[in-house]
């Protein structure tokens, strides 16, 4: 049988009663301080905020999901759009290239021509020259010879019949 039966537990002097009176005395107090039902109020208000604070979460990665999504479809756009440039801008550099060779190749034909042109215009002057050389070359020669034929004989019937048709068609 327990000790709580027993006449000596009883006692006041019997320091076991002493701890029972003091245990039903906390409880007492417990229970009319209204404990239990702070205790759970406070449990029940951190629930709440834990709930909350889920719920808080939940959303926030609701919205990040969403954000998430839109940057996705952002960059493929961009993507998109660069690859987009990058193909203009191939075109444009195959577009200029071909009319860089274009104009190279119509700067080389004027170049070509602009040559041709001065270096028939030398020649031509080049021939000028040349004739213009050998007409004094050939007018210093016919002067030498005349004017040798001239010392040799002072009086040249050829130049005699000359001068004489010359007087007549003068007249």
């Amino acid at each position: 049988m327990p000790a709580f039966f027993e006449a000596e537990f009883w006692s006041f002097s019997n320091p076991e009663f002493w701890v029972g009176v003091g245990l039903i005395l906390f409880f007492a107090i417990v229970a009319w301080a209204k404990a239990p039902a702070m205790i759970a109020a406070a449990l029940d208000a951190k629930a709440a905020r834990i709930q909350s604070d889920l719920d808080e979460a939940a959303r926030i990665r609701t919205e990040a999901e969403a954000m998430l999504a839109a940057i996705k479809i952002q960059r493929e756009d961009a993507e998109r759009q660069s690859a987009d440039m990058l193909k203009a801008a191939e075109a444009d550099a195959a577009r200029l290239a071909v009319e860089a060779k274009a104009r190279l190749e119509e700067q080389i034909t004027r170049r070509a021509a602009l040559a041709e042109r001065k270096i028939a215009v030398a020649e031509a002057q080049a021939m000028a020259e040349v004739k213009a050389a050998a007409a004094e070359l050939a007018a210093g020669a016919a002067e030498q010879v005349l004017a040798a034929r001239i010392a040799i004989a002072k009086s040249d019937p050829l130049v005699d019949a000359a001068l004489g048709k010359l007087a007549e068609r003068l007249q």
